[in-house]
């Protein structure tokens, strides 16, 4: 299936849900989303006029989100805020996996490869933030217990699996490095060289190959212009956010500071 005919599908699929939040008075949502469908969702909604939605994923800065509408009787626009008040009606779960003391440390890519080797689709399962002792996978709260009962190992290591509230769930503290630059202007092209070390035609290049997001939206222009606190992400790569626009030189270079996550 070519990239258009799928696109067409996914915003279909979104319609469907604002539709039947609309029309059954009730909350809906989607599956998880990574970044590229994330930004093609924010443009149906807004295409829809529809404007109780948010993006949620468990936790701050979650990368996979599902997109949740919410009916007007709902007091709060934002669907993380409403969970907080009543998460019985949250529609994600987390799972603490644990694995065996004495093998190897297990990887992101040994948890994810573990749970799609159970069959499911990867749409039901969120981020994974991987610790010492195991990591917690946010997921679906409908698939929860079939992978409970189901996964039993990952990488080489036996693990055990129990359910833990979102309001539990162990976020990493991101490690960060600030780096000096100076950028002939604040192009997104210019900025992202700064931030990932990528000559300007990388980067450039990037930008056209659809795998760079500013503050979660894809950006397709060398030339869209980037505020003081934007976050971008170049996927495979990594983050980073803009933290501050300095002084103009004699000679028209720009200083910024950029915060780089590790």
């Amino acid at each position: 299936m070519d990239n258009k005919k799928e696109e067409k599908i996914f915003a279909a699929r979104v319609e469907d849900q604002i539709r039947a939040c609309e029309n059954k008075y009730m909350m809906t949502h989607t599956d998880f989303l990574d970044l590229h469908q994330r930004s093609l969702a924010e443009s149906v909604i807004r295409s829809t006029g529809f404007r109780k939605y948010g993006f949620y994923g468990g936790y701050d800065d979650a990368e996979r989100v599902i997109a949740v509408f919410l009916p007007d009787y709902i007091e709060q626009d934002d669907p993380a805020e409403y969970f907080k008040e009543e998460a019985e009606d949250d529609p994600l779960t987390v799972l603490r996996i644990t694995h065996g003391r004495g093998g190897k440390e297990l990887t992101h890519r040994d948890y994810l490869g573990a749970l799609m080797g159970l069959g499911i689709k990867r749409e039901v399962t969120g981020d994974i933030l991987v610790g010492e002792e195991g990591a917690d996978a946010v997921v679906l709260r409908d698939i929860a217990e079939f992978i409970e009962m189901n996964m039993t190992s990952a990488g080489r290591s036996t693990v055990s699996i129990e359910q833990a509230d979102i309001s539990d769930l162990r976020v990493p503290e991101q490690r960060m490095e600030e780096r000096d630059a100076s950028v002939a202007s604040l192009r997104l092209d210019n900025v992202l060289s700064a931030a990932f070390g990528l000559s300007r035609n990388s980067a450039v290049e990037a930008i056209k190959s659809g795998l760079v997001f500013v503050d979660s939206i894809e950006m397709s222009k060398p030339d869209h212009q980037i505020d003081e606190g934007a976050r971008l992400v170049l996927r495979h790569k990594g983050k980073a956010v803009l933290s501050e626009i300095g002084r103009t030189t004699s000679k028209g270079r720009i200083h910024v500071k950029i915060l780089r996550y590790k």
